[in-house]
Parts: C-alpha cells; structure tokens; sequence
C-alpha cells in the first residue's frame, strides 16, 4: 500500500469516525448537507517532513470540534474563508530564537472548495503566530 492510499485511507477513517461521534447516521447525513462543507484533516510533524513524530486531528466547524481550540480556529477560519495564509499574524508574540522545525498541512474543504495548505516554521511559536489556533493542539 502506498503512503497516499494510507493517508486517504486514515483520512476516510477519521472523517467518518468523527460523522458517527456527532450522531450523524447515513441516512439522516443525506438530508443534513453529507460530506460536512468545511473540515480540514490537519498535521504537525515536528523536525522535518520526513520525521515519525507527527499528531493529527480532524477539525469540523458545524459545529466545531477536532481539539481544545476547534470554536476558535473555526472562527479564525470563516473571518478568511478557509485561506489559513490570510490569517493574521499576531502582532505582540515573542519567540525565542532556538531552530526547532515543525511542518503544518492541512488538507479538506471549505465552502465546497478544495483546501491544501503546507508549511513549514522555525518553531513551535512562530507556528502559532501565524495561524492562530487553527494548528493549536494539545501534546
């Protein structure tokens, strides 16, 4: 099996695992707007792309859930229709100048468009910093 058909695999998986967890049965999903229009199966690989240390989640914004911040980051989301690169930087946040490289990507729909959105920081902060709590998961 190929790496793409496993990450569409867990994405399949953990899409329909989260459908199932708000009580969405497929026959009601049909009538409530099945697939969900703005979700994004979102990454964090600390170090590079290439590293085994990553954490993921699955963010659903109606209503909003996938981690601690989910209200917020879909909040931050809809304010740039889904362009995470819009987002606002933070303007008073300080990070220290130590190279630690995480790789964010994000991947799904917003508004029945297609998002993909891959980058990588210098660190954990500057991460932050530049997209809000759309990456904000716990450890």
């Amino acid at each position: 099996m190929t790496i793409s058909t496993t990450v569409k695999a867990v994405r399949g998986a953990l899409l329909a695992a989260a459908l199932l967890a708000t009580g969405a049965a497929p026959a009601q999903a049909a009538s409530t707007g099945f697939p969900p229009s703005n979700w994004l199966y979102l990454t964090i690989t600390k170090g590079d792309a290439r590293s085994p240390h990553t954490r993921d989640t699955l963010l659903l914004c109606d209503p909003p859930q996938g981690h601690s911040r989910a209200a917020d980051a879909c909040t931050e989301l809809e304010a740039v229709d889904g362009d995470i690169s819009r987002i606002p930087s933070k303007k008073n946040v300080f990070c220290p100048m130590i190279y630690a490289p995480v790789t964010v990507h994000a991947r799904g729909e917003w508004s029945g468009r297609r998002v993909e959105y891959t980058q990588t920081f210098s660190s954990a902060c500057v991460m932050a910093g530049r997209t809000g709590s759309v990456f904000a998961m716990d450890a």
